[in-house]
């Protein structure tokens, strides 16, 4: 499947978005991304540790330490990645082990290696492109 499919098929079916490394902070591309896709209908699942460990919500949500511990919560759809490159492959496998559909990787990450054990484990992968962009485009 193409990259181009691939997004349309993400797009078309996933509305639970677990958001790894989302920032409490509004300036931050991660919460504006969160923001847009919570408005069009999609469930937000903050990941992120520091801010879990201070009791902190983001977008009226919870925030959890891990992926492991936010699908005790929730069915997770998409995984959502605003990591760097090198911090993807264990995120990667989080999603494979929680039964996500797809791990999307946002504008500027690429991890060849994670897409790669991603799609062998049947998981739809998106690399370097922005899921608002692309959802906006889309409408």
């Amino acid at each position: 499947m193409s990259q181009t499919e691939t997004i349309r098929q993400i797009l078309a079916t996933c509305r639970t978005v677990a958001v790894v490394g989302l920032s409490p902070k509004p300036e931050r591309a991660s919460f504006e991304v969160a923001h847009y896709m919570q408005a069009h209908g999609w469930r937000i699942i903050p990941v992120n540790p520091v801010a879990a460990a201070s009791g902190l919500t983001i977008l009226g949500e919870p925030v959890y330490a891990s992926l492991q511990e936010a699908a005790q919560h929730a069915s997770i759809d998409l995984v959502d990645v605003f990591r760097n490159s090198a911090d993807v492959p264990p995120v990667a496998q989080e999603a494979i082990a929680i039964g996500a559909r797809a791990l999307w990787l946002q504008l500027g990450i690429e991890n060849a290696q994670a897409a790669a054990a991603a799609q062998a484990a049947g998981l739809w992968v998106v690399q370097n492109h922005c899921l608002k962009v692309e959802h906006a485009a889309s409408a």
